[in-house]
């Protein structure tokens, strides 16, 4: 019995000390400087100046017969190593030294991404030198379309299409450039309602419509800009910007263009919140009792096509109601007047020609106006001065003014007399209405 117990006890021992073994070849592997060797498949092989250099020379790489991958060995610590894959390698052949077509064999250059770079060495290759397979560059130009996907709107319609190569020039190996009837792109305009422009890469068409599909075909032109113009066709009112003042209302007059309006047709984007075209500014002001007649040029707005053939429209414009009438006042005000001065009027009572509709003209008398003379810049004068003065009409009615006025004041020190104005200075407080007449009311 005792010795059953032994013999037991002894394979304990000797399971215990097998597992302190393993765990210290365990610790041992994982913290040592253990360097181990790796291979990489599968690396793929990047070719320098091909669509460069090479083409500039009429030469192109070919597909079939050239390297495409290789494998490469690598010599580092287990725990650096681990971590690598063919990404972390890079295989580059230079093509630029090359100048003719053929089957060729070109030294490949390999190293190690910059993250393993110095931990890591690279100590054998499947092959030292790649095999390249060099061919004459076949080209030739194929037309480009455009397939329209979709429609403009109702009420719009589509211009003309642009785009900014009508033809490509391709090329590649000869068996697959002589299956391409034309390039295509293809421009989805929804329904359109203004114009749209893209750019867009084409796809490459045979004689009988197949796509073809990852071909290997080259061009310098690898996007195409494409626009199509959407225009709207609508009637534009014309009108005038009317300057208008007192006396001068539009509601007063009668104001007649012809043409009224035009038909328009141009970009819907520009149309869209356009209503009106303006001929120009006029002022109301140089409108008399006549009927008065003035021409203006058409300018559509930019882009856009003028479908009626009109381009100039007359204005015919008169104020049938228009009445001019001289009122006498004898309301004046001085503003800022100079203090501790005396201020003698050497013309009480001053003529005022205003204009306007007859209801408005016929309701203004004399106490409705009043004119209005600044002193800011007499503080200090004393002696006689022809004052300009500004004319203020209280009547409630829309009344305009004709003429310039100005008032006759004498300034002077309290105690001096003043002196009496002269003839012309009276004739000039009562000027007359230049071509017009009047009533004095």
């Amino acid at each position: 019995m005792e010795n059953e117990k032994t013999g037991m006890r002894k394979v304990l021992y000797l399971l215990l000390a097998f597992c302190v073994a393993v765990a210290i070849w365990f610790f041992v592997d994982e913290t040592g400087d253990r360097t181990i060797e790796m291979e990489i498949t599968d690396i793929p092989i990047l070719y320098m100046g091909q669509d460069t250099v090479l083409a500039d020379r009429g030469l192109m790489l070919q597909d079939e017969g050239t390297d495409t991958t290789m494998d490469v060995t690598v010599q580092g610590k287990r725990t650096t190593v681990a971590w690598m894959n063919s990404s972390s390698i890079r295989v580059l052949v230079d093509l630029r030294d090359i100048t003719a077509a053929g089957e060729q064999r070109i030294s490949t250059q390999v190293s190690v991404v910059p993250q393993f770079s110095g931990s890591v060495q690279v100590t054998d290759r499947s092959i030292s030198m790649a095999t390249v397979n060099i061919s004459e560059l076949y080209s030739k130009t194929v037309e480009v379309k455009c397939e329209l996907v979709g429609n403009v709107a109702e009420g719009y319609n589509a211009g003309q299409l642009q785009m900014s190569h009508s033809s490509i020039e391709i090329w590649g190996r000869q068996d697959v450039i002589d299956q391409v009837a034309y390039a295509k792109v293809k421009l989805n305009i929804g329904s359109a309602t203004g114009s749209i422009s893209e750019t867009l890469a084409a796809q490459y068409y045979t004689v009988d419509g197949e796509v073809l599909e990852n071909a290997g075909i080259r061009t310098t032109v690898e996007q195409i800009q494409v626009s199509l113009p959407v225009f709207v066709t609508k009637e534009l009112r014309l009108t005038m910007n009317y300057i208008d003042a007192p006396g001068a209302r539009l509601r007063s007059m009668r104001p007649h263009l012809d043409p009224e309006t035009i038909m328009v047709s141009g970009p819907a984007e520009v149309l869209r919140d356009r209503e009106t075209i303006v001929l120009g500014d006029f002022d109301l002001l140089s409108v008399g009792n006549t009927e008065s007649t003035h021409t203006y040029g058409i300018t559509v707005p930019d882009g856009c096509t003028n479908l009626s053939g009109v381009t100039r429209s007359t204005l015919t414009i008169s104020y049938p109601d228009k009445t001019t009438a001289r009122v006498v006042t004898d309301r004046i005000r001085f503003d800022n007047a100079p203090e501790g001065k005396n201020l003698d009027v050497q013309m009480p009572e001053v003529v005022v020609t205003v204009f306007g509709t007859e209801a408005d003209v016929a309701a203004i008398s004399g106490e409705h106006i009043t004119l209005v003379a600044d002193l800011s810049d007499y503080g200090s004068a004393l002696g006689s001065y022809a004052i300009p003065a500004t004319v203020e009409i209280d009547s409630g009615g829309d009344i305009g003014v004709t003429g310039e006025y100005e008032i006759q004041v004498i300034i002077r020190e309290p105690g001096d007399e003043p002196e009496p104005p002269e003839d012309d200075q009276i004739a000039a407080m009562n000027p007359e209405e230049d071509g017009e007449e009047g009533e004095e009311t």
